[in-house]
């Protein structure tokens, strides 16, 4: 009786735990959003203190094997913080990074939480130094079937590496392993992955400042349907590279890429 009182009493006691850091949490959430036009500056800045404790403890507290509904919950709580812009544009992306401690220290087989982790640290908060810490400490626990489509997290890497590191050993070495783990794979999807990495990492094998491999990354970006304000920049990157975008009246876009180099 005892052992089924404390088996059914412990799952509680620690969603109790989690629900209420939840309901911390969120209400301090929604402050900021509600406050765009009247806070302070000041006040936006110690509102993120407060949320960067909470985040610490989060990422100190027991789980009690609640591991994925905890980065379920933080990764939710990251998509309302990058997703309010007007706040972001006052007070910057600086807390990205430690969403996402949170969220692949529990659950690092998280794969939507690579690209976020890439697009919001390294190219918005301007830390791919973090970026490529992180991704590189959650790759310890991915392998080339688990996650499902895991070689996109390598791309994510090499990405960051290249083009916000400018290191292209890094970057072609991250590039292959997407190449190699893709390639155990027989669908259209995987095998694209496959050659387009072996591609990408072949160039910069012979020319580690090739603009060809740098605009091939930045479509990487442009065609992961990421925000609009990603999109410019990734059009921008890629005509100050010599390359063209060009929206075909369907809407998509075809890049046009200057001899190769």
């Amino acid at each position: 009786m005892l052992l089924y009182r404390q088996a059914f009493t412990t799952p509680l006691v620690a969603c109790v735990c989690i629900l209420g850091v939840g309901l911390i949490q969120f209400p301090q959430l929604q402050k900021l959003i509600n406050s765009k036009q009247s806070a302070s500056l000041e006040t936006l800045e110690k509102e993120i203190k407060s949320e960067n404790l909470r985040l610490d403890f989060l990422q100190r507290m027991p789980s009690f094997g609640y591991e994925n509904f905890i980065a379920d919950f933080v990764y939710l709580n990251f998509l309302q913080y990058f997703g309010d812009n007007e706040i972001r544009d006052k007070t910057g992306y600086s807390l990205s990074p430690e969403y996402f401690e949170v969220i692949l220290e529990r659950d690092p087989r998280f794969l939507a939480a690579y690209q976020s982790l890439s697009i919001s640290t390294s190219l918005y908060a301007a830390m791919p130094e973090r970026a490529i810490a992180l991704s590189e400490k959650g790759l310890k626990s991915l392998s080339p079937s688990v996650p499902e489509k895991s070689y996109y997290a390598w791309r994510y890497k090499g990405v960051d590496e290249l083009l916000f590191l400018g290191n292209a050993k890094a970057a072609q070495e991250s590039f292959a392993m997407a190449a190699s783990w893709a390639s155990n794979f027989s669908d259209a999807e995987s095998q694209f992955i496959a050659q387009t990495s072996q591609r990408t990492a072949e160039f910069l094998s012979r020319n580690p400042n090739s603009k060809y491999a740098q605009i091939s990354t930045w479509t990487m970006v442009l065609n992961n349907q990421v925000d609009e304000k990603t999109t410019k920049r990734a059009i921008r990157e890629i005509e100050a590279l010599g390359g063209k975008v060009i929206t075909t009246p369907e809407g998509t876009q075809k890049i046009i890429f200057p001899p190769k180099d």
